[in-house]
C-alpha cells in the first residue's frame, strides 16, 4: 500500500511489456531457424493462449509475421531487449534492497550485468519449459498417428500449465534471490516464490474474468490491449513485490 510500490511496480510493467514482444520474436526465430520443430512453435502458441489475459489471436498473428520478416527484425529485437531488460530490473533491484535494508544500490553497469543474465536465464527457463512439453506431445502424436488428438491435446495442456507454473516459481526465485545488492539467504525466498508463482496463476484468471467489467476497449479504443496487458503486468509487478516483502519481514523478524 505504499506510494513507492506502485511507483516501482508501473516502472516494470512498462519495460515488461516493451520487453515482450522482442523476447517472444527471439524465441520463435531460435525455434523455427535452430530447432526447426513445429512442434516446438504449437506449444509457444497454446501458452500464448493460455498465458496472455487478452487479444491472444492479434498477438499470435503479428509474432508470426515480425519472425517471418527480414533478419534485420531479429537483429533490432535483440537490441531493444537489451535495452528494455535493464529497465524492469533497475526499479525491482532499488524495491527489493529496500524490502531487504540494502543501504547501496549496484552501480549502472552492475545492474546491466545482473540483468542481462536474469534475462537470459529467463530465457533458457522458457526455452526449457516449452521443449520438454514439445517432447511428449511430439512422441504422442508419432505414437497415435492422427488419432485421439483429444487425448494429445489434453496431455500437451497439462504438462504444458504444470511446467508453465514451475518456471514462473523458478523466475521469482532467481528475482528474490539474486537481484537484491546483498546476501539473501535462498530458504528465505523459496517459500515466497512457490507461493508467488502459484498465486500469479490465480491472478491471472481473475483478471480474465475482470476484463469484460473493466470497458478498457470503451475507455481506450485501439489501446485497450496495451492497457490491458500493462494493468496486468502491474499487477503482476505488485504481487513479486508483496513476496519479497513477506519473506524478508518474517527473516529479519526471526533474525532477530
Amino acid at each position: 500500500m505504499r506510494t513507492e510500490v506502485h511507483t516501482f511496480a508501473f516502472s516494470v510493467a512498462a519495460n515488461a511489456i516493451l520487453s515482450f514482444f522482442p523476447f517472444m520474436v527471439l524465441m520463435l526465430t531460435i525455434i523455427r531457424h535452430v530447432f526447426h520443430s513445429e512442434v516446438m512453435v504449437g506449444v509457444v502458441k497454446d501458452l500464448l493462449r493460455d498465458y496472455l489475459p487478452t487479444g491472444q489471436s492479434f498477438v499470435i498473428r503479428n509474432l508470426e509475421a515480425m519472425v517471418n520478416a527480414r533478419q534485420r527484425v531479429q537483429a533490432v529485437s535483440l537490441v531493444i531487449l537489451l535495452i528494455t531488460s535493464s529497465g524492469v530490473f533497475l526499479p525491482l533491484e532499488v524495491a527489493l534492497n529496500r524490502v531487504w535494508r540494502f543501504e547501496n544500490n549496484r552501480s549502472y553497469f552492475g545492474n546491466q550485468v545482473i540483468s542481462l543474465g536474469l534475462a537470459f536465464a529467463c530465457g533458457v527457463l522458457a526455452m526449457l519449459s516449452i521443449a520438454l512439453t514439445a517432447g511428449p506431445v511430439a512422441f504422442m502424436e508419432f505414437v497415435f498417428r492422427g488419432y485421439g488428438t483429444g487425448f494429445v491435446r489434453l496431455v500437451g495442456y497439462i504438462t504444458m500449465k504444470i511446467l508453465a507454473i514451475a518456471a514462473s516459481i523458478c523466475i521469482f526465485f532467481l528475482i528474490y534471490w539474486l537481484l537484491p545488492n546483498g546476501k539473501v539467504p535462498a530458504r528465505a525466498v523459496l517459500p515466497a516464490a512457490i507461493i508467488m508463482g502459484l498465486l500469479s496463476e490465480a491472478l491471472k484468471q481473475a483478471y480474465i474474468v475482470a476484463l469484460p467489467r473493466l470497458n478498457f476497449q470503451e475507455v481506450y479504443g485501439p489501446f485497450a490491449l496495451s492497457v490491458s496487458l500493462m494493468f496486468w503486468a502491474f499487477l503482476t509487478g505488485l504481487l513479486l513485490l508483496a513476496g519479497a516483502h513477506l519473506s524478508a519481514e518474517e527473516h529479519l523478524h526471526n533474525a532477530v
